[in-house]
């Protein structure tokens, strides 16, 4: 049987009753095929017993929590079944080896720009983005610390948010990127896909040996899987951002879908259930790997890129980011 996320949108308990998983809302009980279930995303209002998660650990799944606005709050995160302490040390090694951890800062951020690069491409509002991009690279490589790529990274997205705008319908443009909250319809999609996207990383991390509050490009926290957000740098041009860029402009996000509140923009229950409908839809797709001569899915991509940091971690193979080549 092939695994598949759960969504709970709706307010309801979970529970197990005996070998059974149960999901209880307004609408009636609903029995669970475990089995079936690769990881769990509860944005309603849901209770769960210890019996529930007691069981959701023994199979190895995550649950992960939204707050009423669609923001990620936590994970259920099961003990972990795989374990390397070789590549525990190693990750720990290259984090504190300022020169290992600012090779990896610096190809995480390379990756994003590239990514983003092809999307404006893809959109036809590259202008001048390729020649930007040639020049801040070579400043990314001088730079001696952390700080300094950061401060890279954050003017190459802005450079593509100002074209990426350029794309987009009047009404949904992203003027100036805001978060907690979200000023305006866009900027509220974007960060409801790179919430989403963030925990679908940390599920494929726990399916990984590698530690995941252990990080190069973003401060290790005691609070956040912040290798997780490393990884997201590769993926939110390609995948997020792609969704989040059709969906206005064919009209299937309209602003009714959003509403009002915290002198912000969020999301409603229906623009919610819309947008991860075309969300799980893009990761079940498959494109065919040029190294693996073969189709895999965009979900499985992420493993893949998880994979490819664990051989340069242990000395196997150089990292090198995913650049899309779809």
């Amino acid at each position: 049987m092939r695994k598949r996320s759960l969504t709970l949108l709706s307010d309801g308990n979970l529970f197990r009753r005996e070998n059974t998983l149960y999901f209880e809302n307004a609408q009636g009980r609903k029995p669970l095929a475990v089995e079936g279930i690769y990881d769990i995303y509860v944005y309603g209002h849901v209770n769960i017993s210890s019996q529930a998660l007691h069981f959701l650990a023994q199979k190895g799944i995550a649950v992960h929590f939204f707050n009423h606005y669609g923001h990620y709050d936590g994970s259920f995160y099961p003990r972990e079944k795989l374990h390397s302490g070789n590549l525990v040390v190693a990750q720990a090694e290259h984090y504190l080896n300022r020169e290992k951890r600012l090779t990896l800062a610096k190809l995480f951020v390379k990756g994003s720009a590239l990514n983003m690069e092809k999307n404006l491409k893809r959109w036809k509002v590259a202008d001048g983005f390729p020649n930007l991009l040639e020049e801040l690279f070579e400043e990314l490589e001088r730079a001696k610390k952390i700080t300094e790529v950061m401060n890279v990274e954050a003017r190459i997205r802005g450079e593509y948010y100002a074209r990426w705008d350029e794309h987009l319908p009047e009404g949904f443009k992203i003027v100036k990127r805001t978060r907690r909250p979200p000023g305006n319809e866009m900027n509220a999609l974007i960060s409801f896909l790179n919430s989403r996207l963030y925990a679908t990383i940390v599920s494929e991390l726990y399916n990984t040996q590698l530690a995941p509050t252990v990080s190069y490009l973003h401060e290790p926290g005691e609070r956040r899987f912040s290798l997780a957000l490393d990884l997201s740098e590769i993926f939110k041009p390609i995948i997020a951002d792609r969704i989040a860029t059709r969906l206005v402009k064919q009209g299937i996000i309209r602003r009714e879908h959003f509403r009002g509140e915290l002198n912000g923009v969020l999301l409603t229950k229906e623009g919610m259930r819309t947008i991860l409908e075309h969300y799980n839809r893009e990761l079940g797709k498959s494109v065919r790997h040029p190294g693996l001569k073969k189709n895999v899915t965009k979900q499985r991509l992420i493993r893949l890129e998880a994979y490819k940091l664990i051989k340069h971690l242990v000395g196997v193979k150089e990292y090198e980011p995913l650049v899309a080549w779809f």
